[in-house]
């Protein structure tokens, strides 16, 4: 195969990722300015874009450091970036060995809710003669990870502080369970910043005051700003944005950046047409709120992806007078653009219709690890 890249977009074979780079950059420049405009310190999770890339241009716009999910993500990133958040339990002493053997010139910190992880992590901080930061997470509503009340997280921050290789930073959360329109997320965030502003003071007077407090998402990054207690966001999906997010406010569908290049395969069947994007190319995720289907064209945008099986998409043509010809190239805005990434090795990127550059999505799976 060719590394060279095609000099047309209609050259590209599909099904493919492919970038408005107007949009995103224009997406990167809001958050940037948002950020700076409310003093806040923004991490920008990669596991949306997971490239070297995105990264590079968050870093450029101000971005603090970046946030990570998984060991290969922050052993990436770590080549990219001086300061690197895991917000990821570290349970199992490989995944902890792993983190602990990122370059020494990155600063790493991960958020953990368990005296176990912390366990885990001191220890391969010892051996790799390192010190690594801690945010103790806090289950603030979301009903995943971290610790459930207060006085628990003051005695986990108290155990972190008294362990040789860690140092306590500060308190992390995820609101994951606002997922509402921006206009009616006024209670929840209300509810947030009390815990939080609780929580804030029991720290203190602990004597264990949090240097940092890390939250948000995109669906609420707009208003983190209405959270006070917060110093640092971490939204990640906002680089691309994708269909659900529309259905949030917090972006507009001229705002998504990212969609799937596919090519109409048949139209064999009566009242349908066929693409080769199915679930190994747009992911099985459905819809948050309103709205049905697997996807929707950015051209189109009544004809959704209606069905699915692995390499097979079904467009359902909806309230639309439009109709393919075998041959024809859509483009399909993902229900979760994060999960669409993860099934690429590469993105395309273009600057009004015309393909500009592309690059690789370095840290998606999970690499070989330790032996």
């Amino acid at each position: 195969m060719s590394d060279e890249l095609p000099s047309r977009l209609e050259a590209v074979e599909t099904p493919a990722l492919v970038v408005d780079l107007d949009r995103l950059e224009a997406n990167l420049d809001r958050a940037a300015e948002y950020a700076a405009r409310h003093g806040l310190q923004l991490r920008p999770h990669v596991k949306t874009h997971k490239s070297s890339f995105v990264a590079a241009a968050q870093l450029r716009r101000g971005a603090r450091g970046l946030t990570c999910a998984t060991p290969r993500e922050a052993e990436v990133m770590a080549e990219e970036c001086d300061d690197v958040l895991v917000a990821y339990p570290p349970i199992a002493s490989p995944r902890a060995r792993r983190l602990a053997a990122l370059p020494p010139t990155a600063r790493l910190t991960v958020a953990l809710d368990s005296e176990q992880a912390a366990t885990e992590l001191a220890r391969a901080a010892r051996d790799a003669r390192r010190e690594v930061g801690v945010y103790v997470e806090l289950d603030l509503g979301m009903h995943r990870v971290g610790v459930t009340s207060v006085d628990a997280a003051v005695a986990l921050a108290r155990h972190v502080s008294e362990i040789d290789g860690l140092r306590f930073d500060g308190i992390a959360f995820y609101p994951g369970h606002i997922r509402e329109a921006m206009t009616d997320q006024d209670a929840k965030l209300e509810a947030l910043e009390h815990t939080l502003a609780r929580a804030m003071e029991r720290f203190h007077d602990a004597g264990l005051p949090p240097r940092v407090v890390s939250g948000g998402s995109t669906p609420t990054m707009w208003r983190t700003h209405e959270v006070p207690s917060v110093t640092e966001m971490r939204p990640g999906t906002y680089v691309y944005n994708d269909r659900t997010t529309v259905t949030t406010g917090a972006c507009t569908s001229e705002d998504c950046a990212l969609t799937v290049l596919a090519t109409v395969v048949s139209t064999s069947v009566s009242g349908q047409a066929v693409i080769d994007a199915g679930s190994k190319a747009l992911g099985r995720e459905p819809m948050r709120g309103p709205g049905e289907g697997f996807g929707q064209l950015l051209n189109h945008p009544d004809v959704i992806v209606e069905r699915m099986s692995e390499e097979h998409g079904v467009l359902e043509f909806g309230g639309s007078a439009w109709r393919p010809n075998v041959g024809d190239v859509v483009q399909v805005v993902p229900n979760h653009v994060c999960v669409a990434v993860h099934l690429y090795d590469f993105v395309y990127g273009v600057r009004g219709g015309h393909l500009e550059r592309g690059w690789p999505i370095e840290a998606r799976g999970r690499g070989r690890g330790s032996a």
